[in-house]
């Protein structure tokens, strides 16, 4: 499943996307950017890394962070549902995970990953658990799952 395909589907359908990411640091909207006629869907990616932007930026409660963590299902599908609210896009998605080396724990080992999708009242939060402890092998891995996931649901 490629980006290509992605793409040139996400032009024929007219559908628009957004991206809000964290451990990825901006690959996935690099991924689609970096096609040519990208504009004709992809409206923003936002690169919402540290907590304080996912509170001040998407407006994620503390309450969420501070009780399940930054890397979680409930911030996961708060930082979605909160970047449609601002994007306005018909698909929204959401990355936040533990790329390593370091900062993980035996509950969030590195390679934990939670990816957020949304269009229309579809709602999905993908857990996965990525064998490699690699960041860049980890960032790219996501970002094809967030590229396959996207194309099998749309």
């Amino acid at each position: 499943m490629s980006i290509e395909l992605l793409h040139k589907k996400l032009i024929k359908k007219k559908l628009t996307i957004s991206v809000a990411e964290s451990c990825t640091g901006g690959l996935l909207a690099h991924n689609f950017t970096k096609l040519a006629n990208s504009s004709k869907y992809f409206k923003m990616g936002l690169t919402t890394y540290s907590n304080e932007a996912k509170t001040k930026i998407l407006k994620i409660n503390k309450n969420i962070i501070n009780k399940y963590g930054a890397v979680s299902h409930e911030c996961c599908k708060a930082m979605v549902q909160n970047l449609s609210k601002i994007s306005k896009s018909k698909i929204n998605l959401s990355i936040t995970g533990i790329a390593g080396p370091g900062g993980g724990s035996k509950e969030k080992p590195v390679g934990l990953v939670y990816i957020g999708f949304k269009k229309g009242k579809t709602l999905l939060i993908k857990e996965k658990k990525f064998k490699s402890k690699n960041r860049n092998s980890i960032q790219k891995l996501t970002v094809k799952e967030v590229i396959k996931t996207v194309i099998n649901l749309i």
